[in-house]
């Protein structure tokens, strides 16, 4: 089977927090290839195993990231999906690090693996930096009752302590209302109507439109919205868009996005990370579609409770 595949990639069955996967070693060294994601209840996730992919609940015209072809999706990996950007401090040298990112390929010396569960209703990615003692993997699954989740693990896993400033989460967020022929035909348009906001006591992300785009001169308000929310990280700085990531690329400051319009939607969190020899930090980020007022109402009300929030996931 390593013959077949690539030289340097090979497959087994693996234990992963207690689960039983499918691990591909070395994934980055096949050519990218497609994958379903299925579910129990009505999500749908199709995604590249460079991390590029489209989402969404029922079908293509309630989505969470933009439906496009599978080349486009593929293409699209930096821009869409997944995103984060590690700054690690140890031994008196700070390093940026981008995991799974095109733009540091042969920086580091880094593994690149891929899990995907039994059943095929989770999928791992991970990246193993040797150089810098780091390996950060996430994990997408699905929830009826939350939407998406995606889980991040962050694990030192040198002999000294290292502080991390971390730049985690998803972009190119759809807002509701908007239809697959809508996004492939003017999605230019759709960007100028897109407005995402952060309701700052609960770190909840709102994603929606400034009206309906509808062809009549007549008013239409958008009376949904798709939403993102967060636990495990205690202060985090929260942003609503991608337009911060070249600053902080430049160790510059970041500060707090409440309400960003005519922009891409995205929902990150920034927190500064102290991760003692061998510990691991983990934290999830959970997104859904076509939520009305009371739903919102409802998210908010249960982020009161984090633990039990957490228990319920």
């Amino acid at each position: 089977m390593k013959d077949i595949i690539n030289p340097s990639s090979s497959i087994e069955c693996v234990q992963l927090d207690n689960e039983r996967y499918y691990k591909i070693a070395n994934s980055d060294e096949m050519r990218p290839f497609f994958m379903s994601i299925v579910s129990d209840s009505n999500h749908w996730m199709f995604i590249s195993s460079n991390g590029g992919l489209t989402a969404g609940r029922k079908d293509s015209e309630s989505a969470l990231f933009p439906y496009y072809t599978d080349d486009t999706i593929t293409e699209s990996s930096e821009i869409t999906g997944s995103k984060t950007l590690l700054r690690i401090q140890s031994n008196n040298s700070s390093n940026l690090w981008e995991p799974f990112s095109e733009r540091f390929n042969g920086v580091y010396k880094t593994t690149r693996n891929l899990y995907k569960n039994i059943y095929g209703n989770k999928i791992v990615f991970e990246e193993v930096n040797h150089d810098l003692e780091i390996t950060f993997r996430y994990q997408w699954n699905s929830s009826d009752a939350f939407g998406f989740v995606k889980k991040s693990w962050l694990l030192n896993e040198s002999n000294a302590a290292v502080e991390v400033s971390v730049i985690d989460g998803i972009q190119n967020i759809m807002p509701y209302g908007v239809s697959s022929d809508l996004q492939n035909n003017a999605s230019n348009l759709v960007d100028a109507y897109k407005r995402s906001e952060l309701e700052e006591t609960t770190g909840l992300g709102i994603f929606a439109l400034s009206a309906i785009i509808v062809d009549k001169a007549e008013p239409s308000e958008a009376l949904k919205a798709n939403v993102v929310w967060s636990l495990g990280l205690e202060n985090p700085i929260y942003l609503l868009s991608s337009l911060q990531l070249k600053k902080f690329r430049k160790g510059l400051t970041v500060t707090q996005e409440v309400d960003v319009k005519a922009e891409k939607g995205a929902y990150f969190l920034h927190e500064e990370i102290s991760l003692s020899a061998k510990e691991e930090k983990h934290w999830l980020i959970a997104a859904d579609v076509n939520q009305s007022i009371s739903d919102i109402i409802d998210i908010k009300q249960k982020l009161t409770t984090k633990d039990s929030l957490i228990e319920e996931i």
